[in-house]
């Protein structure tokens, strides 16, 4: 089977999950750039998979205008994916297949459905409802689509992930485990609570140090994400927070580490349409909390953590110290993560993914 698959760049993930999908088909990937303005994707050159460039304008971070596009979406093709329908480069693609009549799936990997102007509501629903079949992440995700023209009984979910089998723990680190990693990692701290991701206001770090004030003072905050903002520094002084530290950023390996010595991870983001930092903190024994503004927290947790609301420092405050005084919740809670990430990988993503457009008839 020959699959196409449009995408705006070779993102690490992707990659990854582009190299599985080749072992089951012929694939081929556009990419829209080589990279994004700030940072620069190193492309495994073992690939299973065709890889183009396409020349085009670059516009934003991550996207570009690619007329070149169009001499791709053909019909020799078995199965086409537009995987980014909000692009230049995919919103031109949508109205040339649909000109032409060509089946072809958009690929979401998540959205909550948010207050829109009316002319964005209009804008996303006319691209959104063009394609034949849409791949989602889940069931927000498809709620998402559904709103904005998608039809249900054509959305197939698949797991969306950023992890390979043998990332995943058998098992949460035991107190010695733990103590030897520290040692390792010349960590003494004792409770340890992780949050991962951008040092940016979307990510709500200014949220979490809010609600360090209301935390025991011997549990102890790493923030790992580059170089902290000067106003949260200022705020750290201000409220004599003892207990919080940054990290710059982490390669994969070392960054489990780090997951494996902690205890919770904390995500009190304002908005992240997935955050595949959720998987890979369940992957390695953590129990979660996030928001309601996290598709990834909303699919994944059930049991093993908690969703609270965006900006609502005072209750992440409380559920961060209701854990940390129930050990055996705090262990419950991490098993759990592990038995529900067990089906989040890369092998099962891709076979996933694969199984879908093998069974599908492209005439309606």
């Amino acid at each position: 089977m020959r699959v196409l698959f449009l995408t705006n760049i070779p993102s690490p993930y992707r990659v990854d999950f582009f190299n599985e999908l080749g072992k089951y088909c012929e694939l081929t990937v556009l990419y829209e750039r080589q990279k994004a303005d700030d940072r620069l994707w190193i492309v495994n050159n073992k690939k299973n998979y065709k890889s183009i460039f396409l020349k085009g304008k670059s516009i934003g971070n991550d996207t570009a205008l690619s007329f070149e596009v169009l001499k791709h979406l053909n019909k020799k093709y078995d199965r086409i994916i537009v995987g980014g329908y909000s692009t230049p480069t995919g919103m031109l693609s949508i109205l040339y297949l649909s000109l032409r009549h060509i089946p072809f799936y958009i690929n979401c990997d998540g959205g909550y459905i948010k207050e829109d102007s009316k002319i964005n509501y209009l804008i996303k629903k006319f691209f959104i409802r063009k394609a034949n079949y849409w791949l989602s992440t889940g069931k927000e995700t498809t709620e998402y689509l559904i709103h904005y023209g998608a039809k249900k009984e054509y959305i197939y979910v698949y797991p969306f992930t950023s992890l390979y089998k043998k990332d995943i723990l058998d098992k949460p680190l035991d107190k010695i485990e733990k103590e030897l990693l520290k040692k390792e990692l010349n960590v003494i701290d004792d409770k340890i609570v992780i949050f991962v991701g951008q040092m940016i206001y979307r990510k709500g770090i200014d949220v979490l140090l809010e609600a360090i004030n209301y935390v025991s003072k011997d549990v102890k905050f790493y923030i790992v994400g580059g170089k902290p903002k000067q106003e949260y520094i200022n705020y750290i002084n201000e409220h004599q927070l003892t207990n919080v530290f940054f990290f710059d950023f982490m390669n994969k390996e070392l960054l489990f580490k780090y997951y494996q010595i902690s205890d919770l991870f904390v995500l009190p983001t304002r908005e992240d349409i997935w955050g595949l930092v959720i998987n890979e903190a369940m992957a390695n024994g953590l129990p979660i909390i996030t928001t309601d503004k996290c598709v990834a927290g909303k699919e994944l947790i059930n049991d093993n953590g908690y969703i609270i609301e965006s900006e609502d420092y005072n209750n992440l405050a409380i559920k961060i110290n209701e854990l940390f005084n129930d050990q055996t919740l705090l262990k419950q809670f991490a098993n759990i993560s592990l038995k529900i990430i067990n089906n989040y990988t890369m092998e099962n993503m891709a076979k996933t993914v694969y199984q879908i457009l093998f069974r599908m008839d492209d005439k309606k």
